[in-house]
């Protein structure tokens, strides 16, 4: 029964999608596109608090080390 509910919520928000102005539209995907990028901001935090990317760290070392480490 949750599904259809969630279903029915979705295509909702198609539809009020569908009847947004060019204009209100571009606000709507700039307040997705930000509110995405807030949601990837916040994961990276706790990622990075929990150690899941020190591998990134210890490979960034390695490189510099082994003298294959490029300037961007």
């Amino acid at each position: 029964m949750a599904q259809t509910n969630d279903t029915s919520r979705l295509a909702e928000v198609e539809t009020a999608v569908e009847q947004l102005t060019r204009e209100e539209y571009g606000e709507f995907r700039k307040w997705f596109l930000d509110r995405d990028w807030k949601a990837w901001d916040r994961q990276i935090e706790v990622d990075s608090a929990a150690g899941k990317l020190d591998f990134l760290v210890r490979e960034a070392h390695d490189e510099k080390d082994s003298g294959e480490l490029r300037n961007l």
